[in-house]
């Protein structure tokens, strides 16, 4: 099962463009990486600009409309994320309790769906995209 941990850190969304880590916080983060390198359940993982820097594209009425960030009104921003393979959502939860995160902050826990998940229509509207190669993996 593949699960995607979403780093929430505070403040994130509303962080200035050059906004960056302290390098004591990336040396703990990159031992956690390490860690789950190690053992063998690391797919993917990225840390994420701040949201100043991004852009959203919404849609209405078939129109996209671009809003550059920061975005007013949120609350919440991600700030990374890890893919991970593990066996059940009890461990990926497992994962999460040790990651280096200060207070306040949070790691979002969601299963990946996979193209198995879907009906059986769903999935044959999904033929001919090739899947990723983490995806891939995860099935072997």
């Amino acid at each position: 099962m593949r699960f995607m941990m979403v780093v929430i850190p505070k403040g994130c969304e509303s962080a200035a463009a050059n906004a960056r880590p302290d390098a004591e916080a990336v040396a703990k983060m990159m031992e956690f990486n390490k860690t789950l390198q190690k053992a063998g359940v690391l797919l993917g993982l990225d840390g994420l600009l701040p949201p100043s820097t991004g852009a959203r594209v919404s849609y209405t009425d078939g129109e996209a409309t671009v809003t550059d960030g920061p975005f007013v009104g949120a609350s919440e921003a991600i700030g990374g994320y890890w893919i991970v393979q593990v066996r059940s959502r009890e461990e990926a939860i497992e994962w999460a309790k040790r990651a280096p995160m200060s207070d306040n902050e949070i790691v979002e826990v969601r299963q990946i769906y996979e193209r198995r998940d879907f009906p059986a229509d769903v999935q044959k509207a999904a033929e001919g995209f090739e899947e990723l190669p983490n995806a891939a993996a995860a099935k072997a």
